[in-house]
């Protein structure tokens, strides 16, 4: 209604214009029957009223459509009446969506393309980093040790670029399946545990119940314990030679907790917010603790 009123208000002091001029040109002609012109205005009243109405009743689910609050594509195809006017719109709204859905389903199959082709080059420089690793097997340490980290680092590199890859089509690319936690646990660490013998740092698994299981996704679970465990063990390189990975079952599920006791994020403020790490007391020692835990 608000939308059909801002629509018409010019016309309305139009023509209420309109009246005026014709009354003042009557009168200045020397028409004097005041009833006369008081009928005349009443019919011109009642005629554009009712003009005003036609207007809004064979528009009003048009001006319905403009107005309301959109919650899916679907509602904008809606028919809108059956004047010119809102047929027009109605065709220039299904014009726009069908344009929408082109160029979506343009976008979806170019993204798809993109994952396919990372997909495929990942898996083929992993052919010759599997190589790499089998000659660093007859190279005598501590010779290999360089090598042998730098091929770690390349092989978590193009997991990185695979997993960054898919982001953006996790939903289709997640297959959930009962897993047990502890195992996965023990295989990411032992993954990277030549990560962890270079920064002399460790983990501690602690747990009250050694055959938990999830329902999860096994590859993207690994790929948050890897992100999780390397940062830190990043950041407590110097600070500390521990980290703990506890998994405690409680009566809503399971709760998987990775403490590092490293440097954590120093206090400071920004644009009037205070950032700040966890401040926690351990053996009468003030450190910065940083806790990631997800259920």
């Amino acid at each position: 209604m608000r939308l059909f009123f801002r629509e018409h208000r010019p016309l309305v002091l139009l023509q209420c214009l309109y009246h005026f001029i014709v009354n003042s040109l009557l009168l200045l002609a020397g028409f004097r029957d005041i009833g006369v012109l008081l009928y005349l205005n009443l019919l011109l009243v009642v005629f554009f009223a009712g003009y005003l109405v036609y207007q809004y009743v064979t528009r009003k689910a048009m001006y319905h459509q403009l107005t309301r609050d959109i919650t899916s594509l679907d509602d904008a195809l809606e028919p809108t009446g059956y004047t010119p006017l809102a047929t027009a719109v109605s065709e220039t709204l299904k014009k726009q969506y069908r344009l929408y859905q082109e160029e979506l389903s343009h976008l979806e199959h170019q993204q798809a393309e993109h994952v396919l082709f990372m997909d495929r080059w990942v898996h083929q420089m992993k052919t010759p980093l599997s190589v790499l690793e089998l000659m660093t097997e007859d190279v005598d340490e501590p010779e290999a040790a360089s090598m042998k980290e730098e091929l770690e680092r390349l092989r978590h590199g193009l997991s990185m670029v695979l997993y960054t890859a898919r982001l953006r089509s996790m939903a289709e690319d997640i297959h959930v399946s009962a897993t047990e936690l502890l195992p996965l646990i023990h295989a990411v660490n032992k993954e990277h545990r030549r990560y962890y013998i270079r920064h002399h740092v460790y983990p501690k698994v602690i747990t009250d119940d050694e055959k938990v299981v999830v329902m999860t996704d096994e590859k993207w679970l690994v790929f948050i314990l890897t992100q999780l465990l390397l940062n830190a063990v990043k950041y407590s390189s110097g600070k500390s030679d521990v980290i703990h990975i506890q998994v405690t079952s409680t009566i809503n599920g399971v709760t998987l907790t990775i403490k590092d006791f490293g440097v954590g994020i120093p206090i400071a403020t920004k644009n009037g917010f205070l950032i700040n790490s966890l401040p926690v007391k351990t053996d009468d020692v003030l450190e910065n603790q940083q806790v990631w835990g997800f259920t």
